[in-house]
């Protein structure tokens, strides 16, 4: 089955990846997680409080802003495709607020065509990952932020402990350790098809140190 093979793809790389040692940003740095699947929330947040990250959640664009805005995460992961107030809403929103114009962005998105990387370039994201994603692929953008000099690095003699979580050890063993996009009908509120893919506005400017990795046509 695709799903399978993929999966094996995934796991295979993440080890072949996993050689040498990892650039990581400081331990406690607080990441906001933003996608409408809980599946994602789950497999992401597992991914970065096993790595000493301290992890926010949200399911919308509307809570995603009110997090970034009261609780200023030093990174957000932010999925394109969300109900209501969609990603690229939410990147515009946040480059425009003081309080959070200079915060590491991440794009994420099971859509995969050119258009929307060229969008993220566009929008002044700091990078951009595909949906199905593994740990090397969230560790690879968090690596290319620290060094970017976007995230403070962690010192090699600090130990790499996961942070505190409100999960259960048999909740952590539970959720699986790559980040597929729901399958379905029920498939988040929006879908991940690219039927439902948003239309980004065109008057953000891109701000100044955003990592230029997409094309421009």
């Amino acid at each position: 089955m695709p799903s399978v093979n993929i999966l094996r793809r995934f796991l295979r790389g993440q080890s072949e990846r996993r050689q040498g040692p990892r650039v990581q940003a400081q331990a406690g740095t607080s990441v906001l997680v933003v996608d409408d699947s809980p599946t994602i929330r789950a497999v992401l947040a597992k991914m970065l409080i096993q790595d000493g990250y301290s992890v926010l959640r949200a399911e919308d664009g509307e809570q995603a802003l009110e997090l970034a805005r009261s609780e200023l995460p030093s990174l957000i992961f932010l999925d394109i495709v969300l109900p209501g107030t969609n990603g690229f809403m939410v990147l515009r929103t946040l480059r425009h607020d003081e309080r959070t114009r200079d915060i590491p962005i991440v794009m994420i998105s099971g859509n995969v065509q050119a258009t929307e990387q060229f969008y993220v370039q566009r929008f002044g994201a700091d990078d951009f990952m595909k949906k199905p994603f593994g740990r090397a692929e969230v560790f690879d953008r968090i690596r290319r932020l620290v060094e970017a000099g976007r995230l403070q690095r962690r010192e090699e003699s600090v130990p790499s402990t996961a942070a505190v979580s409100s999960m259960s050890e048999e909740e952590m063993a539970a959720i699986p350790d790559v980040g597929l996009p729901d399958a379905g009908p029920g498939a988040g509120a929006s879908g991940e098809d690219g039927a439902n893919r948003p239309e980004p506005e065109d008057d953000v400017t891109p701000r100044a140190g955003s990592l230029s990795r997409w094309p421009h046509e």
